[in-house]
């Protein structure tokens, strides 16, 4: 006999054991939420405090998002990931679909109080299509 498991009812649920996991498979398992609140710390208080958000509502339907959030480290590095997270919190956006547009568009290289033109559509800045002169509205 290789292992034993306990057997289920329901349909999709799954039993593991740890010891016959890839060590991948392990070293994933092993990150939860004290793990990444230890690791968004190193990175910073702007991506602990993201994370903390995170963990706020529902921690276990968010460890995936926090996860997700410091895998972006090894791709954009510490800094740049602390100042996405500074620039999401600002906004008040701390989804990790968030924290990567703001990293792959590099938002997280602009000033918070730049006010900048480009930045906006040229539906807000050039033409404004649908506002019209309050003179041509009618009163009843």
């Amino acid at each position: 006999m290789v292992a034993v498991h306990p057997r289920l009812y329901k349909p999709g649920d799954r039993s593991t054991v740890d010891d016959h996991l890839s060590p991948e498979a392990l070293a994933y398992k092993m990150q939860d939420f004290q793990w990444c609140l230890k690791q968004a710390q190193e990175i910073g208080s702007a991506c602990h405090r993201v994370i903390q958000t995170l963990f706020k509502d529902r921690v276990l339907n968010n460890l995936r998002a926090a996860q997700g959030i410091i895998g972006l480290a090894k791709t954009y590095g510490a800094v740049r990931l602390e100042t996405a997270c500074q620039r999401a919190l600002f906004f008040g956006n701390v989804r990790y679909r968030s924290i990567k547009t703001i990293l792959n568009k590099r938002l997280d290289q602009l000033s918070l109080f730049e006010n900048s033109d480009e930045a906006l559509a040229s539906t807000y800045t050039v033409s404004a299509r649908f506002l019209r002169h309050g003179s041509g509205l009618h009163m009843h």
